[in-house]
């Protein structure tokens, strides 16, 4: 039987209580034993980039200079 919530239940939380909910569910998303699906096409681009990356691990930038860039650090 699926459980219904109502969003006005939902809105009458505060921020924090709401940000509570929304860790809880997604720790139970977490718990799941099965991975989420992903497309053919995903799977198929992923494998390019890992097959990239295997030819050549030096090429793109780190985390640390991507990072950097978004803030504006460089």
């Amino acid at each position: 039987m699926p459980r219904t919530i109502d969003l006005d239940d939902i809105q009458s939380l505060s921020v924090d209580e709401r940000l509570d909910v929304i860790e809880e569910i997604w720790d139970s998303i977490d718990d799941e034993p099965s991975p989420p699906m992903i497309s053919d096409e995903l799977k198929l681009e992923l494998d390019l980039r890992l097959a990239a990356h295997r030819r050549n691990p030096n090429e793109g930038s780190t985390w640390a200079e991507v990072k950097a860039g978004l803030l504006g650090l460089t």
